[in-house]
């Protein structure tokens, strides 16, 4: 009998969802009828983002919202009677508080449905895309001038990834030390973003043209993740190297491309390889150049003197370890840390379910908060209004001239600021349908590069989850993922012209 190995995983991903929702079920100090309704919400969200007719929005939102808003809490509720790591502000725990905190995100996640069976309906399906030509004349350069492309796209993430760690152009938790002239600083943040690895996504889609298994383009791809991810601090390597395996699988399944089995199972190794060595890499770097305990108090000594640390990171990495460190861990004790790290980064490092806890228990909900929240400019120093007026964290008491730690409420409780049930159903399905959107232009501009989609709408559906500081400047995100296609739009079409012109 024939076993499909996605069957095993589907049933193991069933059993464990069935264990830990009876379990929170059981321990959950609310409504039960709220409970399940959240958890049928959450993955219906998440299970929707994997069928025939999704986009690759589907499939991230709902990754990012399953694990930020239902698996977070609940494993807090089922394992940790309801205690979070991350502040809440006014929530006081009571069932009346996790009865309103998840009635006000099933409200949003249940926009985004209607809004992706909408789409599906009346607008666009991968599934319903005829496979049309592509950007021909991208590829007839790549294929002419394949192996200088190559060393020139090593040669530039190296070279960047080097800069970048010397000079300390862009990295997580630190303001810039150097400044760059012509607005190159805003570039270098570009390319260590997206834009080299929306490079990698062009070459993947290319090679994929010429041989069935490219193993040398796809390890370079997730090179450039990895030396891209570790030159800025962070440990999202699996979010851009995620998305380019997600799209390079269902490039090969609209193309018809075969697969081998050694591919499959040696580019993953491979991808979680890299991954695991950059979380411990960037875990050490961060600790050696932000961060020195003392003797078990909470005090922090930074370097730089400045530091900006990114949504969620700072509750987290603001945590005294355990004991009094006077020689340094012991090995038992790295390993304790380390596994400590990865249920940080695993569980509590995703925004959601403490954001919407937090505006649906504050007591001064409406549209002067609402308008006030667009008005809020970036800054080098202080904290966000999120911070400073619904939690109300002091981030340990921690001089805020010196540092800049923020959390994020996420899109849903941002857009519940008003404390309008309706006006947040409606926001959201809005915004479902813009994220749409902004993938078939993708689509369309990219000469249908599946692997670019689903790297450029992974980066659309991060910036929805961790929606809420400074909302007004999300044009600049949108702007350059704009910019980004048009670039690969243009150079496309100038080659076609330089070639109509020489025949």
């Amino acid at each position: 009998m024939n076993v499909k190995v996605s069957n095993v995983f589907s049933g193991i991903f069933y059993f464990a969802l069935f264990f830990l929702s009876f379990f929170a079920l059981i321990n959950y100090p609310g409504n039960a009828v709220v409970y399940i309704v959240f958890t049928i919400a959450l993955n219906a969200l998440l299970i929707l983002g994997f069928t025939k007719d999704k986009i690759f929005f589907d499939t991230f939102i709902g990754i990012f919202f399953w694990l930020g808003y239902w698996l977070k809490l609940s494993v807090r509720v089922a394992f940790m009677g309801g205690e979070f790591q991350e502040p809440v502000g006014n929530f006081n725990g009571t069932g009346a508080a996790f009865d309103h905190a998840l009635i006000v995100t099933t409200c949003g996640v249940a926009a985004l449905l209607i809004a992706g069976l909408v789409r599906r309906r009346y607008f666009f399906s991968y599934a319903d895309a005829a496979v049309r030509a592509r950007h021909e004349s991208t590829f007839a350069f790549y294929k002419r001038y394949r192996k200088p492309v190559l060393v020139l796209f090593f040669a530039l993430f190296a070279a960047v990834g080097i800069t970048n760690v010397i000079f300390g152009i862009y990295q997580r938790g630190s303001i810039p030390r150097t400044f760059l002239p012509f607005g190159l600083n805003g570039v270098y943040t570009w390319l260590l973003l997206f834009g080299m690895a929306s490079v990698s996504a062009v070459i993947l889609d290319c090679e994929f043209r010429i041989k069935n298994n490219p193993y040398l383009v796809s390890v370079m791809s997730l090179l450039e993740c990895f030396v891209s991810n570790v030159s800025m601090l962070s440990r999202g390597m699996v979010l851009n190297g995620g998305s380019l395996m997600i799209g390079l699988a269902d490039n090969a399944k609209k193309r018809f491309v075969r697969l081998s089995l050694s591919y499959k199972l040696v580019i993953p190794v491979i991808f979680a390889v890299l991954f695991i060595a950059s979380v411990f890499v960037v875990n050490h770097v961060r600790v050696a150049l932000f961060f020195t305990y003392p003797y078990g108090n909470a005090s922090v000594d930074v370097h730089p003197e400045k530091a900006t640390v990114s949504p969620g990171e700072a509750a987290g990495l603001l945590r005294p370890p355990l004991g009094p460190p006077v020689r340094g861990p012991s090995l038992y004790g790295k390993i304790t840390n380390a596994i400590k790290g990865v249920k940080v980064l695993f569980i509590d490092r995703w925004v959601g379910i403490e954001g919407a806890m937090a505006v649906s228990s504050y007591p001064h909900l409406g549209w002067d908060l609402w308008k006030r929240a667009w008005k809020e400019k970036f800054s080098n120093y202080g904290t966000s209004m999120f911070d400073r007026e619904i939690l109300k964290y002091k981030y340990l008491d921690v001089h805020m001239s010196r540092y800049h730690f923020i959390n994020i409420p996420g899109i849903v409780a941002f857009f519940y600021y008003p404390g309008s049930f309706l006006f947040l159903f409606i926001s959201m399905f809005l915004l479902g349908l813009l994220a749409a959107g902004i993938e078939f232009i993708i689509y369309k501009l990219s000469g249908a590069n599946l692997i670019l989609c689903s790297l450029l709408s992974q980066v659309v559906a991060y910036r929805y989850a961790h929606f809420g500081y400074v909302p007004a400047q999300s044009y600049l995100l949108f702007g350059s993922l704009l910019l980004n296609v048009l670039i690969i739009y243009f150079f496309d079409k100038s080659l076609c012209y330089r070639n109509r012109k020489n025949n």
